[in-house]
């Protein structure tokens, strides 16, 4: 006898395992997208970005703005730091010439020079227009020269470093028993000065001690040597500057 299939005996609904396997497709297609999308960059949106940071660490107006790829291109980050590098020394480039016009306006061309390094503008001072020998205390005459360079350093947001430098002599006093603590002393009386006569905000400066090991010329010379004891401080760029605790 045959048996006939009712109603009944039709299967209900999709197989179990197919509703699984949809979503996981579904997912799969999802996440292909979403790193799709993250590979590239809304380069206008990117320009804004970019002219709102001149604005915020901008030290001169009239400033170049970077030349960025077109729109569809995709996002080069060594591109863009070549890029923000050379704007940078653009304006460090600018505001290093600027400064040294009004110093020698100001007559201080022999005891300050103007120089321009990757990491900023630095104005180098020799220790005989701000020290005695083997001391830490500013001479009376360093004054008027350190409130000229404050006047300059309050124009910038940039932090500022104050390095202090000897040659290789040693010295071995209770007050410096080595080159550290004299090169050190020396960075911090700068840096207490323009903080208490300059006015600057202590948050933006910083004092360091190198001694004897970063000379500029021989220690094999009376004039190698003072060359080499000096104090700089130096404008740092505005990477540089951003690089810093906050």
């Amino acid at each position: 006898m045959i048996s006939r299939r009712t109603s009944d005996d039709k299967p209900q609904g999709n197989a179990p395992w197919l509703v699984t396997y949809a979503d996981m497709v579904t997912l799969l297609l999802c996440f292909f997208v979403l790193l799709f999308s993250m590979s590239r960059v809304e380069m206008d949106k990117f320009r804004a970005v970019i002219s709102s940071l001149q604005g915020a660490l901008g030290i001169m107006d009239g400033a170049v703005t970077p030349s960025l790829p077109p729109s569809d291109d995709l996002f080069d980050p060594e591109d863009l730091q070549a890029q923000l590098l050379a704007q940078e020394m653009a304006q460090m480039r600018a505001m290093a010439a600027e400064f040294e016009e009004e110093l020698a306006g100001m007559g201080l061309s022999d005891k300050v020079t103007v120089e321009l390094e990757e990491r900023g503008v630095v104005f180098r001072l020799a220790d005989t227009v701000l020290f005695g020998i083997g001391k830490d205390e500013l001479r009376p005459e360093a004054r008027d020269v350190l409130l000229k360079v404050g006047q300059l350093l309050s124009r910038v947001s940039n932090s500022v470093r104050v390095e202090g430098h000897t040659d290789n002599w040693p010295i071995n006093t209770p007050r410096f028993p080595s080159n550290w603590e004299l090169s050190t002393g020396r960075a911090t009386s700068v840096v207490r000065f323009l903080i208490e006569e300059s006015n600057l905000d202590p948050r933006q400066l910083q004092a360091a001690g190198y001694g004897e090991y970063h000379p500029i010329d021989t220690n094999d010379t009376a004039e190698g040597r003072q060359r080499n004891r000096r104090v700089d401080v130096i404008i740092l760029r505005p990477s540089l500057s951003l690089a810093e605790p906050q």
